[in-house]
């Protein structure tokens, strides 16, 4: 088997205890843990996809997945603590 697919199909299995973890957390902080590490998960995917498939175009995609997760993180975060996001 080749070790690109195989990687994405261990980082597939950690992504879909991750969603386990999002769905079933007992305190939101774990299903925002949870989000995270999904979207790191994923974008390890996208860029295991591109060099295996020579597309690195992907890159982009992948670089853009993963700034817009961090931002939904600090989002969320800061919502779950009370705090406004504009001070």
């Amino acid at each position: 088997m080749n070790p690109f697919l195989a990687m994405t199909y261990i980082l597939s299995a950690t992504s879909f205890l991750c969603l386990i973890r999002i769905v079933r957390g007992p305190t939101h902080f774990d299903r925002l843990i949870g989000l995270n590490l999904m979207v790191l998960n994923i974008t390890a995917i996208i860029s295991i996809l591109a060099v295996y498939l020579n597309r690195y175009v992907y890159f982009d995609v992948a670089l853009v997945y993963a700034i817009l997760g961090f931002v939904s993180v600090i989002a969320i975060s800061k919502y779950l603590t009370g705090r406004e996001l504009h001070k």
